[in-house]
């Protein structure tokens, strides 16, 4: 099962049955804007649309594209065969940490976060731009977002409107994390179970969804956008109230719960990625991020 640096985000996600994932489709370069538009239109997608490489890391190159002058923009910036995904719009996001022994037929949940978009609200006086420069996270990304509300950004915002101003949840793109642990149960457990039983070869990593409630969520009423293997952080440790000696902690045992299923893996005839493969997965991925 994938999730290190190198393997691809699409075959990964075309083991997950399909009741569970947005439409997807792969795109190969060299490509022209119009291929990739007949493309979008053949598989029966429109904009806005998510684009992801079918290599990434930390959210490398994710973007939300709304119109075709972003798809050409996003042509000249990615060197790597992208994956062009429906754009998921249920309010709940989280990240579940799933993991079973493969001499095991049950497993269970060992990590839950749950994801709030980075967002400004309006105070009735203050422009956008103003909003963005007194949010500490989001005035981390004005990069980014200077280019996407260049039209919007003096605009005054009502008293209480909230403006999202990022909807793809990564640490690294302003998502604030928040250790949702408590709400693990054994129905959840239970659910992903039933998952992961139907992934061929899958016994650890995250799936990164949405839902639109709690209860869909227990119920396995999910949109799977990735699913990350053994390259996967259980991230609820990024909670801000998190402890350093804490997260430590918990990294040493996820380390060697890797350690345990590889073993296990290997004791059923499966082996290890060598050295050799290692680097090369490591070099395709830095040739693709510079």
């Amino acid at each position: 099962m994938g999730g290190m640096l190198g393997e691809s985000k699409y075959e990964v996600l075309g083991k997950v049955p399909h009741e569970y994932t947005p439409k997807t489709i792969l795109i190969s370069l060299p490509v022209s804007v119009a291929e990739v538009t007949a493309r979008i239109k053949a598989a029966g997608l429109s904009l806005p649309l998510i684009f992801k490489p079918d290599i990434g890391e930390r959210g490398f190159m994710v973007m939300k594209v709304t119109n075709e002058s972003e798809v050409k923009d996003y042509l000249k910036q990615v060197k790597v065969r992208f994956l062009v995904q429906d754009l998921v719009q249920l309010p709940l996001e989280f990240g579940v940490f799933y993991m079973r022994l493969p001499t095991d037929n049950k497993g269970k949940v060992i990590s839950l976060v749950a994801k709030e978009m980075l967002f400004v609200t309006g105070d009735g006086k203050a422009s956008l731009k103003e909003l963005i420069f007194h949010s500490d996270r989001a005035k981390l990304q004005w990069h980014k977002l200077k280019n996407t509300f260049h039209d919007r950004l003096d605009r005054i915002i009502p008293l209480g409107e909230t403006i999202e101003l990022v909807s793809i949840g990564n640490h690294a793109l302003g998502t604030r994390f928040i250790n949702a642990n408590h709400l693990i149960t054994g129905k959840l457990s239970n659910t992903f179970d039933g998952i992961s039983h139907q992934i061929c070869g899958f016994y650890f990593g995250r799936f990164d969804l949405r839902c639109s409630s709690l209860e869909n969520l227990y119920e396995g009423n999910v949109k799977i956008m990735e699913l990350n293997g053994c390259g996967a952080d259980p991230a609820h440790i990024y909670d801000r109230d998190f402890s350093l000696w804490k997260a430590l902690g918990v990294l040493i045992a996820h380390w060697h719960r890797i350690f345990k299923i590889a073993l296990a893996n290997k004791k059923q005839g499966v082996n290890f990625v060598s050295h050799r493969e290692a680097f090369a997965l490591y070099r395709k991925f830095k040739s693709v991020v510079k």
